[in-house]
C-alpha cells in the first residue's frame, strides 16, 4: 500500500460512473428515463420536464429528492420506473482483486437503491467485493452531498472518517467527506455536472479508477 494512505481502515466507494466508466452511457439511459417520469406523471412537456429535473438535482442534490419535496413522489414507485434499464453495456472490468486487495472494509456509498446497485455490482463482478450498500433509502432521502447522509453512513457502519477513503465521480459529493476528515478521491471522467471551480477538498484526481488502484497498491495491471 501506498505509505500515504496506510492509515486508511474504510474504502467507500460510489456507484455510477465510478466502479463502471462514464463512457459506457448507462447513467444517460437512467437520465432520460428521469425526464420521461415527469414528463409522465406532472403532465409535462419533455423539454419543459428536463429543464425541471435539472433545476431539482441542482437544488435538492438529486432529482428523487425534488419531486418528493416539491410534488409528494413515492420515492420506490420513481426508482423502480427509473432504474428499469438495460444492463449489457456494463461488463466485468477485473476490479474484484484490486478492490479486494485494499486493506479493511470495503462499502458502497449511493444515492440510488440497493436493489439497482446489486444488479450493477453483479454485472460488472463485484458482488461479493463490498461488506454493504449504503443507499438513498438508508440516508432517508438526504442525498449526497447532504452533510446528513456521511454522518448517517458513518454511525450505521462504525467509521472514524479519518481514516476512511470516499472515491466518488461528482466532484462536490467529495466536499462534505473531506469536512468530516475523509480522504477524497475524484474520478475525473466528465461526468460533473453544474458549477464548482473550488477543488480544495479533493486529495487525489485520477481518470481510471483501475490504474489508480494499481498504483496505490504498488502493482502492475
Amino acid at each position: 500500500m501506498t505509505p500515504a494512505l496506510a492509515p486508511i481502515r474504510t474504502w467507500i466507494f460510489d456507484l455510477d460512473n465510478t466502479l463502471y466508466p462514464a463512457s459506457v452511457s448507462l447513467f444517460p439511459a437512467i437520465d432520460a428515463r428521469m425526464t420521461a417520469y415527469i414528463a409522465e406523471h406532472l403532465g409535462m412537456e419533455p423539454a419543459a420536464a428536463r429543464t425541471l429535473q435539472k433545476q431539482y438535482y441542482h437544488a435538492h442534490g438529486m432529482t428523487l429528492a425534488g419531486l418528493m419535496a416539491e410534488h409528494g413522489t413515492d420515492p420506490h414507485h420513481f426508482l423502480d420506473y427509473v432504474h428499469d434499464v438495460e444492463m449489457d453495456v456494463l461488463e466485468d472490468l477485473g476490479l474484484a482483486a484490486r478492490i479486494g486487495a485494499l486493506p479493511g472494509r470495503k462499502l458502497v456509498f449511493t444515492n440510488g437503491d440497493a436493489s439497482y446497485a446489486a444488479r450493477v455490482l453483479d454485472r460488472i463482478g463485484l458482488a461479493e467485493t463490498f461488506e454493504a450498500v449504503h443507499d438513498v433509502h438508508a440516508t432517508q432521502y438526504r442525498p449526497k452531498p447532504d452533510p446528513l447522509a456521511y454522518q448517517g453512513l458513518c454511525d450505521a457502519y462504525a467509521i472514524d472518517p479519518t481514516t476512511a477513503l470516499f472515491v466518488e465521480d461528482l466532484a462536490r459529493n467529495l466536499k462534505p467527506a473531506k469536512a468530516i476528515g475523509m480522504t477524497t478521491v475524484w474520478i475525473d471522467n466528465g461526468s460533473e455536472q453544474g458549477p464548482g471551480a473550488d477543488r480544495s477538498f479533493i486529495d487525489y484526481t485520477v481518470a481510471d479508477l483501475g490504474d489508480w488502484l494499481d498504483t496505490i497498491l504498488e502493482t502492475s495491471a
